[in-house]
């Protein structure tokens, strides 16, 4: 049984996906679901599906090894930042090297970076007139970003589309393409 970790810091709507796609998986479980924001209505979503959920707080993730020490117990084969807003402390990246992967709402190398997460990314995007954005799924490493890309998915913009129309595409790419390319990881990792 492979098993994943989840990280969000929002609405969980990426969670949600993730749990509905895996629910219909023999060989996966969604061992946890960890967020640093105690207000997350990810918190409701997990209470509503049933899915073990941890809220900590910044001290705990950054600054001690209390999120690491639970994550060794967890025991993750992948870990899975679902709209999750921190910085990955390098203690965890390190303990679980090439074991944790993002998707980020803009085509990396475009428009990443700290600040650069959701309305931000699509306004960015909208502002400078791009004729197309789209996912990037990747690794993280120690800086915002900047890992190693697993997987882009793109889609057009046109000129009509205000960031909320931008936005609503993105989320359909995420919703199409995370799951499928977490459990591509996951088989890849097994040899499968």
């Amino acid at each position: 049984m492979k098993r994943i970790v989840l990280f969000a810091s929002g609405s969980g709507s990426n969670v949600e996906n993730i749990v509905d796609y895996f629910q219909k998986k023999q060989k996966v479980t969604i061992v946890c679901v960890l967020t640093n924001n105690r207000n997350a209505k990810v918190i409701d979503r997990c209470n509503r599906l049933k899915i073990n959920n941890l809220c900590f707080n910044k001290t705990a993730f950054s600054t001690t090894d209390c999120v690491l020490n639970i994550l060794r117990d967890l025991k993750p084969d992948l870990i899975v930042l679902a709209g999750f807003l921190l910085k990955v402390p390098e203690n965890i990246i390190q303990n679980f090297p090439h074991k944790i992967i993002n998707i980020h709402p803009a085509l990396l190398p475009k428009y990443g970076g700290k600040g650069m997460f959701g309305d931000h990314v699509h306004k960015a995007v909208k502002a400078n007139n791009e004729l197309e954005t789209g996912i990037t799924i990747h690794y993280v490493t120690k800086n915002y970003d900047e890992g190693a890309i697993i997987h882009q998915s793109k889609v057009e913009i046109s000129s009509t589309d205000n960031v909320s129309a931008i936005a609503q595409k993105v989320h359909q790419l995420e919703y199409q393409y995370f799951p499928v390319i977490i459990e591509r990881l996951l088989n890849k990792d097994h040899g499968e």
